[in-house]
Order: C-alpha cells, then sequence, then structure tokens
C-alpha cells in the first residue's frame, strides 16, 4: 500500500499520482513536460477581479475542516480525487505535509484550495468554487501567503485555461527541477502560522506588485 512517505518521495523528484476517476482505487503517476506553475508574486488579478474584492466582502481563512476542503474540490461530475488519495492527503496534513485554505463572501463559504506542502515548495492540487470568482480570490490569497511564509515554488502541475488567466505558465520539465531542487532545501514559515491579510491589504498588496 503507498505510503505517505512514498508520496513525499514521488513530490520530491518531480512525480504526483492522480486516479482516472473517484470510483477506481488505481492511481497512476505522471511527470509532465512542460510544467504547470504559478509564478509567485506575478499573479494577475483582472480589473474586474480587484473591483469585487474591493467591494465584494471577502475574507479567507486557514480551513478549519482539510478534509471537507477536498470533498469540495472532488464533488464534480468528473475527478481524479479517489479514496486512497483523501487517505494519504489527509496523512500528509496530519504530518505538517498538506495545507487548506477557504475564501468567504459575506461570511458564507464560496471557495478554496489544498495542496502538499515539502520545503519552499507548494503543489497545488485542487480548487473549488461555490460562489463566482471563489477560486480566484483563492489564488490570490494563497500567492500571498507563500510569498509571506518564504516559499519560491508555486507547482499547479498542469495549466489550465483558468489557470494561464491568472498569470499561470508553463516551464520546461528541466526548468521546473531546478525550480524544485532549489525550494525543497528551503525553510518556511509554517502556513498556518501566518496571519492572512483582509481583502483591503491583499488588495494593496497586488497593486504593489503589479
Amino acid at each position: 500500500m503507498l505510503t505517505a512517505s512514498d508520496l513525499l518521495s514521488a513530490y520530491a523528484r518531480g512525480v504526483f499520482p492522480m486516479a482516472a476517476s473517484s470510483g477506481e482505487d488505481r492511481l497512476y503517476w505522471f511527470n509532465p513536460d512542460p510544467r504547470g506553475i504559478l509564478p509567485l508574486g506575478e499573479v494577475h488579478a483582472a480589473r474586474s477581479l480587484r473591483r469585487d474584492l474591493r467591494t465584494g466582502n471577502w475574507s479567507a481563512r486557514h480551513a478549519p475542516d482539510f478534509d471537507a476542503v477536498i470533498v469540495n474540490c472532488a464533488a464534480r461530475e468528473e475527478t481524479w480525487i479517489n479514496a486512497p488519495l483523501k487517505r494519504l492527503y489527509r496523512e500528509l496534513y496530519d504530518q505538517g505535509h498538506a495545507y487548506a485554505l477557504e475564501v468567504l463572501r459575506n461570511g458564507e463559504l464560496a471557495g478554496g484550495i489544498y495542496g502538499v506542502v515539502l520545503g519552499g515548495a507548494f503543489f497545488g492540487e485542487s480548487m473549488f468554487s461555490t460562489q463566482t470568482s471563489g477560486s480566484r480570490m483563492a489564488l490570490l490569497w494563497s500567492d500571498w501567503l507563500l510569498r509571506h511564509a518564504g516559499f519560491t515554488l508555486f507547482d499547479t502541475q498542469y495549466l489550465t485555461p483558468h489557470l494561464a488567466s491568472m498569470g499561470g505558465r508553463e516551464v520546461a520539465r528541466m526548468v521546473y527541477r531546478r525550480m524544485l531542487g532549489a525550494a525543497l532545501p528551503r525553510q518556511p514559515l509554517p502556513l498556518e502560522s501566518c496571519v492572512l491579510p483582509t481583502a483591503q491589504l491583499l488588495l494593496h498588496d497586488i497593486t504593489q506588485t503589479s
């Protein structure tokens, strides 16, 4: 049986697992070339998204229920998140090697993201939205959090149109390996120890870095 330690060893080599569907127990390994990343400090927020951030009563929190974030991410018609992966991610979370963030609008859950943490690398696994722009807001807060905690790599694995619209890009496998190699020895702050900014402070930060 695959263990959390096995999974971390794979991530350290740039390899990650996915299932064909939620109902299949078998896992398949992937090491894409090119690789999707979201360059920290270069996340793009369109004017409409900034306006929404300014006026939409958004906030973010360290997810109080890690498992619930995974359930929300898997709550779609087709998903690669199966039962073995849910178990493994929970084990990684218990060991301090996984993290989840939620965003709220008017105090109601609007979206979230979770991923694997190893050194200064964050491997974004999946996002969800329960309200319009929920996952985009999760990316904005995640970028801030990772930068301020001392991370240097936000690995998105693949580049989707959604991620590309937020500033994501692709890099060749050899470039990615160099980025990963530089990130792994780092010792950033625990993500849960960082105080998340208000929407106003996040908007100011976006304005300063764009």
